[in-house]
Protein backbone atom coordinates (compact mmCIF):
# COMPACT_ATOMS: atom_id res chain seq x y z
CA UNK A 1 0.00 0.00 0.00
CA UNK A 2 1.50 3.33 -0.74
CA UNK A 3 1.83 6.38 1.70
CA UNK A 4 -1.24 8.41 2.41
CA UNK A 5 -0.88 12.23 4.32
CA UNK A 6 -3.36 13.65 5.60
CA UNK A 7 -3.18 17.68 6.27
CA UNK A 8 -5.87 19.28 8.83
CA UNK A 9 -5.23 23.15 9.18
CA UNK A 10 -8.10 24.13 10.75
CA UNK A 11 -9.16 21.04 12.95
CA UNK A 12 -12.31 21.11 15.48
CA UNK A 13 -13.51 19.39 18.34
CA UNK A 14 -16.90 17.72 17.61
CA UNK A 15 -19.12 17.61 20.30
CA UNK A 16 -22.47 16.46 19.58
CA UNK A 17 -25.92 15.66 21.82
CA UNK A 18 -29.68 15.53 21.06
CA UNK A 19 -33.08 17.35 22.46
CA UNK A 20 -36.31 16.16 22.29
CA UNK A 21 -37.16 20.19 20.87
CA UNK A 22 -35.14 23.21 19.46
CA UNK A 23 -37.18 26.34 20.89
CA UNK A 24 -35.95 29.69 21.21
CA UNK A 25 -35.33 31.62 24.72
CA UNK A 26 -35.45 28.74 26.98
CA UNK A 27 -32.41 26.61 28.24
CA UNK A 28 -32.34 23.39 26.32
CA UNK A 29 -31.27 19.97 28.64
CA UNK A 30 -28.90 18.28 26.49
CA UNK A 31 -28.38 14.53 26.63
CA UNK A 32 -24.76 13.77 27.72
CA UNK A 33 -22.38 14.69 25.19
CA UNK A 34 -20.42 12.99 23.28
CA UNK A 35 -16.75 14.24 22.00
CA UNK A 36 -14.43 13.57 19.01
CA UNK A 37 -11.92 15.03 17.38
CA UNK A 38 -12.69 16.32 14.24
CA UNK A 39 -12.49 18.91 10.93
CA UNK A 40 -11.77 17.67 7.68
CA UNK A 41 -8.30 16.22 7.47
CA UNK A 42 -8.95 14.86 11.16
CA UNK A 43 -11.78 13.29 9.44
CA UNK A 44 -10.31 11.72 7.14
CA UNK A 45 -7.52 10.20 8.84
CA UNK A 46 -9.61 8.54 11.58
CA UNK A 47 -12.54 7.63 8.56
CA UNK A 48 -9.12 5.70 6.80
CA UNK A 49 -8.16 4.37 9.86
CA UNK A 50 -11.69 2.69 10.73
CA UNK A 51 -11.83 1.31 7.13
CA UNK A 52 -9.04 -0.55 8.31
CA UNK A 53 -5.92 1.49 6.59
CA UNK A 54 -3.19 3.71 7.76
CA UNK A 55 -2.35 7.62 7.30
CA UNK A 56 -0.33 10.25 9.00
CA UNK A 57 -2.05 13.19 9.98
CA UNK A 58 -0.11 16.29 10.53
CA UNK A 59 -3.01 18.90 12.22
CA UNK A 60 -2.49 22.77 13.55
CA UNK A 61 -3.20 22.89 16.97
CA UNK A 62 -3.34 25.16 19.77
CA UNK A 63 -4.57 26.22 23.85
CA UNK A 64 -6.55 24.00 25.84
CA UNK A 65 -8.45 22.92 23.37
CA UNK A 66 -5.42 21.54 21.22
CA UNK A 67 -4.46 19.79 24.34
CA UNK A 68 -7.59 17.79 24.16
CA UNK A 69 -7.33 17.32 20.64
CA UNK A 70 -3.98 15.93 20.81
CA UNK A 71 -5.17 13.12 23.69
CA UNK A 72 -8.24 12.60 21.55
CA UNK A 73 -6.07 11.59 18.69
CA UNK A 74 -3.46 9.90 20.44
CA UNK A 75 -6.33 8.00 22.34
CA UNK A 76 -7.72 6.39 18.65
CA UNK A 77 -4.03 5.67 17.77
CA UNK A 78 -3.59 7.44 15.07
CA UNK A 79 -0.20 8.10 13.86
CA UNK A 80 -0.12 12.06 13.85
CA UNK A 81 2.50 15.21 14.29
CA UNK A 82 1.30 18.65 15.68
CA UNK A 83 1.85 21.69 14.18
CA UNK A 84 2.04 24.31 17.56
CA UNK A 85 -0.66 27.28 17.05
CA UNK A 86 -0.64 30.38 19.40
CA UNK A 87 -4.67 30.48 18.81
CA UNK A 88 -6.90 27.94 20.74
CA UNK A 89 -8.17 25.39 17.96
CA UNK A 90 -12.04 25.50 17.28
CA UNK A 91 -14.96 23.46 18.81
CA UNK A 92 -18.00 22.84 16.46
CA UNK A 93 -21.38 21.66 18.20
CA UNK A 94 -24.41 19.37 16.57
CA UNK A 95 -27.71 18.78 17.97
CA UNK A 96 -30.42 16.15 16.85
CA UNK A 97 -33.64 17.35 17.86
CA UNK A 98 -35.03 13.63 18.77
CA UNK A 99 -38.85 14.95 17.43
CA UNK A 100 -38.54 15.67 14.71
CA UNK A 101 -34.81 13.84 13.54
CA UNK A 102 -33.66 16.95 12.41
CA UNK A 103 -29.78 17.59 12.90
CA UNK A 104 -28.64 21.48 13.39
CA UNK A 105 -24.99 22.00 13.12
CA UNK A 106 -22.90 25.04 14.00
CA UNK A 107 -19.32 25.17 13.17
CA UNK A 108 -16.53 27.65 14.81
CA UNK A 109 -14.24 29.97 12.66
CA UNK A 110 -10.82 28.67 13.80
CA UNK A 111 -8.06 30.62 15.52
CA UNK A 112 -5.98 33.74 13.59
CA UNK A 113 -3.48 32.17 11.97
CA UNK A 114 0.15 33.72 12.03
CA UNK A 115 2.31 33.73 8.73
CA UNK A 116 5.11 31.99 10.47
CA UNK A 117 2.72 28.90 11.71
CA UNK A 118 1.34 29.11 8.06
CA UNK A 119 5.09 28.75 6.92
CA UNK A 120 5.57 25.74 9.23
CA UNK A 121 2.67 24.25 7.95
CA UNK A 122 4.31 24.16 4.36
CA UNK A 123 8.02 23.38 5.96
CA UNK A 124 5.99 20.11 7.24
CA UNK A 125 3.62 19.02 4.00
CA UNK A 126 6.97 19.58 1.92
CA UNK A 127 9.08 17.01 4.41
CA UNK A 128 6.31 14.75 4.80
CA UNK A 129 4.31 14.13 1.59
CA UNK A 130 4.97 10.59 0.51
CA UNK A 131 6.72 9.78 -2.67
CA UNK A 132 4.25 7.96 -4.72
CA UNK A 133 1.82 7.87 -2.29
CA UNK A 134 -1.19 10.32 -1.74
CA UNK A 135 -1.52 13.61 0.26
CA UNK A 136 -4.83 15.08 1.21
CA UNK A 137 -5.51 17.93 2.15
CA UNK A 138 -9.20 18.75 3.17
CA UNK A 139 -11.33 21.00 5.09
CA UNK A 140 -11.67 24.94 5.65
CA UNK A 141 -9.35 27.61 5.78
CA UNK A 142 -8.94 29.50 9.39
CA UNK A 143 -8.68 33.09 9.43
CA UNK A 144 -5.08 34.57 8.42
CA UNK A 145 -4.14 31.54 5.97
CA UNK A 146 -4.34 33.07 2.58
CA UNK A 147 -6.68 31.80 0.09
CA UNK A 148 -4.31 30.38 -2.21
CA UNK A 149 -2.58 27.65 1.19
CA UNK A 150 -4.19 24.93 -0.77
CA UNK A 151 -2.62 25.50 -3.83
CA UNK A 152 0.77 26.11 -2.24
CA UNK A 153 0.02 22.18 -0.22
CA UNK A 154 -0.62 21.14 -4.11
CA UNK A 155 2.61 22.53 -4.79
CA UNK A 156 4.85 21.02 -2.29
CA UNK A 157 3.22 17.61 -2.51
CA UNK A 158 3.61 17.46 -6.13
CA UNK A 159 7.51 18.49 -6.43
CA UNK A 160 7.78 15.95 -3.86
CA UNK A 161 5.91 13.32 -5.70
CA UNK A 162 2.62 12.69 -3.88
CA UNK A 163 -0.52 13.03 -5.95
CA UNK A 164 -2.36 15.36 -4.39
CA UNK A 165 -6.23 15.18 -3.30
CA UNK A 166 -8.02 18.84 -2.19
CA UNK A 167 -11.61 18.82 -0.74
CA UNK A 168 -12.53 22.23 -0.16
CA UNK A 169 -14.43 25.01 -1.38
CA UNK A 170 -14.87 28.59 -3.10
CA UNK A 171 -11.99 30.68 -3.44
CA UNK A 172 -8.97 28.41 -1.85
CA UNK A 173 -10.41 25.23 -4.42
CA UNK A 174 -10.12 27.50 -7.55
CA UNK A 175 -6.42 28.43 -6.78
CA UNK A 176 -5.38 25.57 -6.05
CA UNK A 177 -7.17 23.99 -9.46
CA UNK A 178 -4.68 26.84 -11.33
CA UNK A 179 -2.09 24.89 -9.26
CA UNK A 180 -3.08 21.65 -10.43
CA UNK A 181 -4.10 18.14 -8.43
CA UNK A 182 -4.66 15.01 -8.75
CA UNK A 183 -8.21 14.83 -7.49
CA UNK A 184 -11.39 17.09 -6.24
CA UNK A 185 -14.60 16.12 -4.86
CA UNK A 186 -16.82 19.06 -4.56
CA UNK A 187 -20.73 18.79 -3.78
CA UNK A 188 -23.24 19.94 -6.31
CA UNK A 189 -23.51 23.68 -4.88
CA UNK A 190 -19.41 23.40 -4.52
CA UNK A 191 -18.99 22.32 -8.07
CA UNK A 192 -21.59 25.12 -9.07
CA UNK A 193 -19.33 27.63 -7.58
CA UNK A 194 -16.34 26.45 -9.05
CA UNK A 195 -17.34 26.77 -12.58
CA UNK A 196 -19.81 29.32 -12.02
CA UNK A 197 -22.42 27.96 -13.84
CA UNK A 198 -26.25 27.47 -13.03
CA UNK A 199 -26.32 23.65 -13.66
CA UNK A 200 -29.80 22.40 -14.19
CA UNK A 201 -29.07 18.73 -15.33
CA UNK A 202 -27.15 15.79 -15.22
CA UNK A 203 -25.85 16.96 -18.88
CA UNK A 204 -25.24 20.24 -18.22
CA UNK A 205 -23.30 19.01 -15.15
CA UNK A 206 -21.29 16.09 -17.13
CA UNK A 207 -20.50 18.69 -19.88
CA UNK A 208 -19.30 20.98 -17.28
CA UNK A 209 -17.25 18.31 -15.18
CA UNK A 210 -15.37 16.97 -18.37
CA UNK A 211 -14.69 20.53 -19.48
CA UNK A 212 -13.10 21.25 -16.22
CA UNK A 213 -10.64 17.89 -16.18
CA UNK A 214 -10.18 18.27 -19.91
CA UNK A 215 -8.22 21.94 -18.62
CA UNK A 216 -6.04 20.08 -16.72
CA UNK A 217 -6.44 21.19 -12.95
CA UNK A 218 -7.49 17.88 -11.97
CA UNK A 219 -7.27 14.43 -13.21
CA UNK A 220 -9.97 12.97 -11.62
CA UNK A 221 -13.10 14.38 -10.50
CA UNK A 222 -15.95 13.25 -7.99
CA UNK A 223 -19.10 15.33 -7.66
CA UNK A 224 -20.83 14.10 -4.56
CA UNK A 225 -24.82 14.50 -6.27
CA UNK A 226 -26.34 13.88 -2.49
CA UNK A 227 -29.20 11.15 -2.56
CA UNK A 228 -28.44 11.31 -6.55
CA UNK A 229 -24.93 9.64 -5.88
CA UNK A 230 -22.13 11.19 -7.30
CA UNK A 231 -20.51 11.60 -10.99
CA UNK A 232 -17.20 10.60 -11.71
CA UNK A 233 -14.57 12.32 -14.60
CA UNK A 234 -11.11 11.31 -15.84
CA UNK A 235 -9.91 12.00 -18.77
CA UNK A 236 -10.68 9.03 -20.66
CA UNK A 237 -14.05 7.78 -18.34
CA UNK A 238 -17.38 8.91 -17.43
CA UNK A 239 -19.55 7.38 -14.98
CA UNK A 240 -22.59 8.16 -12.61
CA UNK A 241 -22.67 6.33 -9.32
CA UNK A 242 -26.36 5.78 -7.65
CA UNK A 243 -26.18 5.20 -3.97
CA UNK A 244 -27.47 2.44 -2.02
CA UNK A 245 -30.34 3.42 -0.08
CA UNK A 246 -29.90 3.66 3.68
CA UNK A 247 -31.68 5.32 6.75
CA UNK A 248 -30.19 8.54 7.29
CA UNK A 249 -29.34 8.63 10.74
CA UNK A 250 -26.63 11.72 10.89
CA UNK A 251 -24.89 13.06 8.12
CA UNK A 252 -21.88 14.47 10.04
CA UNK A 253 -18.62 13.26 8.28
CA UNK A 254 -20.17 12.17 5.09
CA UNK A 255 -18.37 14.17 3.14
CA UNK A 256 -14.49 12.79 4.90
CA UNK A 257 -15.62 9.26 4.85
CA UNK A 258 -15.79 9.83 1.09
CA UNK A 259 -12.63 10.89 0.53
CA UNK A 260 -11.56 8.54 3.07
CA UNK A 261 -12.85 5.54 1.19
CA UNK A 262 -11.38 7.16 -1.89
CA UNK A 263 -7.98 7.63 -1.15
CA UNK A 264 -7.56 4.12 0.65
CA UNK A 265 -8.76 2.51 -2.28
CA UNK A 266 -6.39 4.49 -4.83
CA UNK A 267 -3.42 3.68 -2.15
CA UNK A 268 -4.10 -0.38 -2.14
CA UNK A 269 -3.94 -0.09 -6.21
CA UNK A 270 -7.52 -0.06 -6.72
CA UNK A 271 -8.67 1.55 -10.28
CA UNK A 272 -9.79 4.81 -10.05
CA UNK A 273 -13.59 4.34 -10.91
CA UNK A 274 -13.61 1.45 -8.13
CA UNK A 275 -12.01 3.35 -5.71
CA UNK A 276 -14.83 6.47 -6.71
CA UNK A 277 -17.51 3.72 -5.68
CA UNK A 278 -15.92 2.45 -2.61
CA UNK A 279 -15.71 5.98 -1.57
CA UNK A 280 -19.49 6.15 -2.12
CA UNK A 281 -20.16 2.79 0.07
CA UNK A 282 -18.05 5.01 2.51
CA UNK A 283 -20.11 7.94 2.86
CA UNK A 284 -23.16 6.34 3.13
CA UNK A 285 -22.34 3.82 5.71
CA UNK A 286 -21.47 7.39 7.47
CA UNK A 287 -24.84 8.45 7.06
CA UNK A 288 -25.89 5.34 9.08
CA UNK A 289 -24.06 6.50 12.24
CA UNK A 290 -25.22 8.73 15.06
CA UNK A 291 -23.76 11.98 16.05
CA UNK A 292 -20.52 12.79 14.24
CA UNK A 293 -19.58 8.87 14.34
CA UNK A 294 -17.88 8.18 10.96
CA UNK A 295 -18.21 5.21 8.57
CA UNK A 296 -17.60 1.43 9.68
CA UNK A 297 -15.70 -0.77 7.89
CA UNK A 298 -18.18 -3.76 7.52
CA UNK A 299 -20.85 -1.43 6.41
CA UNK A 300 -18.68 0.26 4.07
CA UNK A 301 -17.66 -3.06 2.50
CA UNK A 302 -20.91 -4.72 2.51
CA UNK A 303 -22.29 -1.78 0.82
CA UNK A 304 -19.65 -1.54 -1.65
CA UNK A 305 -20.54 -5.66 -2.30
CA UNK A 306 -23.61 -4.48 -2.75
CA UNK A 307 -22.89 -1.50 -5.57
CA UNK A 308 -20.21 -3.37 -7.60
CA UNK A 309 -22.46 -5.84 -9.47
CA UNK A 310 -24.32 -2.93 -10.33
CA UNK A 311 -21.66 -1.15 -11.79
CA UNK A 312 -19.43 -4.05 -13.42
Amino acid sequence: MKGIVSLAINPTIDKSSSVEFVVPERKLRCKAPTIEPGGGGVNVSRAIRKLGGESTLLYAAGGLTGDLLEELLAGEGLLSRRLPLAGMTRESFAVLEESTGQQYRFGMPGPMLKEEEVQLALEEVASSAPDSGFLVASGSLPPGAPTDFYAQVARAGREAGAKVIVDTSGEPLKKALQEGVYLIKPNLREFRELVDEDLRDEAEIEAAARKLVAGGGCELLVISLGSAGALFVSRDAVAHMRPPTVRIVSKVGEGDSMVAGITLSLARGMAPRDAALFGIAAGAAAVMTPGSELCRKEDAERLYRKLRPEES
